[in-house]
């Protein structure tokens, strides 16, 4: 019986976590072919997500950081600056943002340098489901809920902590 009710104040705790997290829901994209833009973009507005589009790969950066959005999506052969070039400063920048490749270079190597920089997945052109882009976006959303909610914990842990320790060396 003690166990479900600490299951129940537990989950509890986790939905109220959820309910507090706060951050920017937008997914930016960046890909040279503006048919690809436009497909991404109306797909994952079905889906109800905000999608904020970028053609020119040397202005990524600087949307990204000015929306202070969580995760992106980059194809990687662009002119300018390649997606791997782009993973690599974004994750040097704040390594907690979620990138979604998505590119039509199908190779183990690519595959394995994309993850190695730290991608979160890979979607490969053409793509034939589109559902499967609004699945990864979804996936790199709950990823950093889970995150959200780890850090909350952590932090509600270390208040109580202090909390306790106070009224112990208080006389």
């Amino acid at each position: 019986m003690h166990q479900t009710g600490s299951f129940q104040s537990a989950a509890r705790a986790t939905e109220k976590a959820i309910r507090t997290v706060k951050y920017n829901k937008t997914v930016v994209h960046v890909d040279d072919d503006p048919a690809i833009l436009k497909i991404v973009h109306r797909t994952l507005e079905i889906y109800g997500i905000e999608v904020v589009s970028v053609q020119d790969p040397l202005n990524a950066i600087a949307v990204i950081t000015q929306l202070g959005a969580r995760v992106v999506m980059l194809d990687i052969d662009m002119p300018g600056k390649d997606g791997l070039t782009l993973l690599h400063e974004i994750k040097r920048f704040d390594a907690g943002i979620q990138v979604i490749m998505c590119t039509g270079m199908v190779s183990l190597r690519t595959v394995l340098r994309a993850t190695s920089l730290g991608a979160e997945s890979c979607i490969f052109k053409p793509i034939h489901d589109l559902n499967e882009i609004a699945r990864a976006v979804d996936r790199a959303f709950q990823r950093i809920d889970r995150w959200w909610i780890a850090l909350q914990d952590w932090i509600d842990r270390r208040d109580a902590f202090h909390a306790i320790e106070n009224k112990v060396l208080t006389p």
